[in-house]
């Protein structure tokens, strides 16, 4: 048998790539469906020491500019002043949520803001509808 060293072999790699699309496509269908869950057992806390749930300050602007702190009506004219030493009965880490009329504008709301800001608090909130 007489081999021709001029011809050259010819690999066919369609059945390779076909293959490997089939195994593709099994495992991107698989894929998802995998959940690893693995149990553990998490050691008992202690139950001596109880957090203490600081109540969040809450500030409404209504449409006429007037505002409320936790109930209090306040004027916007003098309102700095007045939560700077109301703000001293509250917890400085307490969450303050500012809710104001969508009508009133931007310069208001960043002023009451400014205003927490400077009474010490960290955490402040702007109320949304949705």
């Amino acid at each position: 048998m007489l081999y021709d060293w001029e011809d050259k072999p010819e690999l066919n790699i369609t059945p390779l790539v076909d293959v490997m699309l089939v195994l593709l496509a099994i495992l991107m269908v698989i894929a998802p469906n995998i959940i690893f869950e693995e149990n553990i057992k998490l050691p008992q806390g202690s139950v001596t020491k109880q957090i203490s749930k600081i109540p969040p300050v809450h500030i409404t602007i209504d449409k006429d500019k007037v505002l409320k702190v936790n109930k209090e009506i306040y004027l916007l004219n003098n309102f700095i002043e007045n939560f700077y030493k109301k703000s001293k009965e509250f917890n400085k880490d307490a969450t303050v949520l500012i809710s104001a009329d969508k009508s009133l504008d931007y310069g208001v709301v960043m002023s009451v803001l400014a205003a927490v800001k400077q009474a010490g608090f960290r955490e402040v909130s702007l109320a949304t509808n949705g």
